[in-house]
């Protein structure tokens, strides 16, 4: 079976050579950067225990430096699945939600065409070329010298001239014998509706090359020179070779840039990227006359894991920003996000490049915000929250916008981040942590300090139920997935409690053996053993048969209970004084001492239930009834035993 260029383009594009290979291999994190797509791991085709099999994820080509094993994603799913090149290609393309084309007999002659098409598309790029230079041209060329483009800025970027009339273009390539329906075809003209010549799809407009991935010319931007014409930019028609919302404009150049470390930015327009280029950022694009799409952020992704949306200083700029963050939503995960560099009001990149140079750029591009900070600016921006009501409506309105991310770790963290924006947002004079020991603010009563203490007390003791929880699940990982959704909506305070949970969730399904070596890849070999040193996690490595999962599951479910009901006590004490720090009154006092009593009865109770309970050495609370009738059932079964 045949397939046209075009399809084998676009596949490689959509897929992520990445994602492709990490299903047969294990990542060697030290060695690995993901954020440029440089990716290490031991080799799948033969055995070894270093990482020598290299992926580039943005040039999507593997290679092993000890086989030598090389190829594509198309290659590697051959290799590994044992299948032939069609059928590699139909795997990717399910993956990648791209239908097969029909079988189809015609396919080289298709594929001829689309060079045909391409080599009639760089035929009017040197057409303009040429134009620019003449007398008819002189207005364009007083234009682009204005705008600070040099005779070889000019030349390096192919900028051309399509001079006013109907059928310049038409008529020089007819003189070549090019076919009418190649220009047709190439959208270089259009057909007349009144039974005469075909016209020139561009007139009396400056001229912007468009090229693919491979620098083959596929399209063209327009920029008119009349101020009265009703399109300020025409791009080219939809074409066999060209679809706008799958390209971006300065593709091949910037991809390269990437690949040398450079950031990846996304600007508005043609003269945009040409500007940014010049000064120094190569890696720039620019959409093709529409706002973003989804086909072009995932275009995007594969040249870098955190692109730079820069548009322009005004509300349309900003409004397009809006726009792009409601698309990228659904689809951002670990690895895949955006960051928005907001130009000074009134600028866009070019103006901001002419008057401030390439340092100008760079302290904007130092100063982009993450997405979540745009969300967060549209949501509030101009409002005020001064009733319970409004509040409500602003916790309504973000919780219907992270529930569009599918990603449960990243939607955790926008959730963490939107919950600490609030409260700097509602408590604008919130004091500094601790600060409370040594303020004499009046009516400051002994429980509110009191209060307070026991409130920090108790955050510094989940560390030891955190640490008791992951000891648990690291030794018996085959419990984690009936814990997934506790894990995922509780944050461990302990930095490194919250990577292992983190890890935890990634690789548990592979069993303990995988799960601490890959902690060790990614923490260091000291990271499982430091954590089941602790005296208050002594119990857990006995944990390893399988009849040990029960009292592994009531033990992970006390701690996470215990851990939530610690921290919503503590959120209580902390908001109650924020609100006392804004407006004292005998009520708040009041609340902050029932808070410090149930919280003081909570560990009372602990001890006065010793009647009924025992409390085991790993914290979980055990019925004194239960575990004698265990004990008995368990004596009788080994009396029998004994006896056979």
């Amino acid at each position: 079976m045949s397939l046209p260029p075009g399809f084998l383009d676009e596949l490689r594009t959509r897929t992520s050579l990445t994602q492709v290979v990490g299903r047969k291999v294990m990542w060697d994190q030290r060695k690995s950067n993901q954020g440029k797509g440089d990716m290490w791991a031991p080799c799948p085709f033969h055995q070894e225990k270093t990482a020598s099999f290299h992926v580039d994820d943005r040039q999507g080509y593997y290679y092993c430096f000890g086989c030598h094993a090389k190829g594509d994603a198309i290659s590697f799913v051959r290799e590994t699945e044992n299948v032939d090149f069609i059928e590699a290609v139909e795997i990717l393309a399910r993956e990648a939600g791209m239908p097969m084309p029909a079988r189809d007999p015609k396919a080289a002659e298709k594929a001829d065409r689309r060079t045909q098409l391409t080599d009639v598309t760089e035929q009017a790029v040197q057409f303009f070329r040429l134009q620019l230079q003449t007398g008819a041209g002189s207005e364009a060329r007083a234009y682009l010298s204005g705008r600070g483009l040099t005779p070889e800025v000019l030349d390096r970027w192919q900028i051309g001239f399509a001079p006013d009339g109907w059928q310049n273009l038409w008529d020089h390539l007819k003189a070549k014998n090019v076919p009418d329906e190649l220009i047709l075809a190439a959208g270089l003209a259009k057909p007349s509706n009144k039974g005469k010549k075909p016209y020139d799809t561009f007139r009396n407009r400056i001229m912007f090359p468009i090229r693919d991935a491979r620098g083959r010319a596929i399209a063209f931007g327009g920029r008119a020179m009349d101020p009265n014409d009703n399109a300020k930019y025409l791009n080219s028609p939809q074409t066999e070779i060209f679809d706008k919302g799958r390209n971006l404009y300065n593709l091949g150049p910037a991809r390269a840039a990437t690949g040398k470390g450079q950031p990846l930015i996304v600007a508005e327009g043609y003269m945009d990227v040409i500007a940014l280029s010049e000064a120094g950022f190569g890696a720039s694009v620019a959409p093709l006359g529409t706002a973003v799409t989804e086909d072009q952020l995932r275009l995007l992704w594969r040249l870098s894991s955190e692109p730079v949306i820069a548009l322009d200083g005004d509300t349309a700029g900003l409004r397009a920003a809006f726009r792009v963050v409601d698309l990228a939503l659904p689809l951002i995960e670990a690895g895949h996000s955006l960051r928005f560099a907001l130009m000074p009001e009134g600028k866009d990149p070019d103006d901001l490049v002419r008057s401030g140079g390439r340092q100008a750029v760079q302290e904007v591009l130092e100063t982009s915000l993450p997405m979540v900070n745009l969300l967060w600016r549209r949501e509030t921006e101009g409002q005020v929250f001064d009733s319970p009501e409004r509040k409500a409506m602003l916790d309504k309105v973000l919780r219907e916008k992270t529930a569009l991310i599918r990603d449960p770790n990243v939607r955790k963290h926008y959730d963490d981040a939107f919950y600490q924006l609030k409260r700097d947002l509602f408590f604008q004079a919130r004091p500094q942590r601790g600060s409370w020991k040594s303020q004499t603010q009046p009516g400051i009563h002994h429980e509110t300090r009191r209060s307070f203490l026991a409130a920090a007390a108790e955050k510094d003791q989940d560390a030891l139920h955190e640490a008791v929880l992951l000891a648990v699940l690291i030794k018996v990982p085959e419990i984690v997935v009936d814990f997934e959704h506790g894990l995922e909506n509780i944050h461990f305070d302990n930095p490194a409690h919250e990577r292992i949970k983190t890890i935890l969730l990634q690789y548990a399904h592979n069993g303990a053996e995988v799960l601490e070596a890959e902690i060790a890849s990614q923490m260091g070999a000291e990271a499982v053993e430091k954590l089941m040193a602790a005296p208050h996690v002594a119990i857990v490595p006995a944990l390893r048969r399988p009849a040990d999962h029960d009292l592994a599951r009531l033990t992970v479910d006390a701690e996470l209970q215990k851990l939530r009901t610690r921290r919503g006590r503590r959120m209580e004490v902390e908001d109650a004084l924020e609100d006392f720090s804004h407006r004292p009154s005998e009520s708040l006092t009041h609340r902050l001492k029932d808070a410090a009593e149930e919280s003081h009865r909570a560990e009372a109770n602990k001890q006065e239930d010793t009647t009924e309970y025992d409390i085991g050495p790993n914290g979980a609370p055990i019925s004194r009834e239960e575990r004698r009738r265990s004990k008995e059932l368990y004596d009788n079964i080994r009396f029998t035993k004994s006896r056979h």
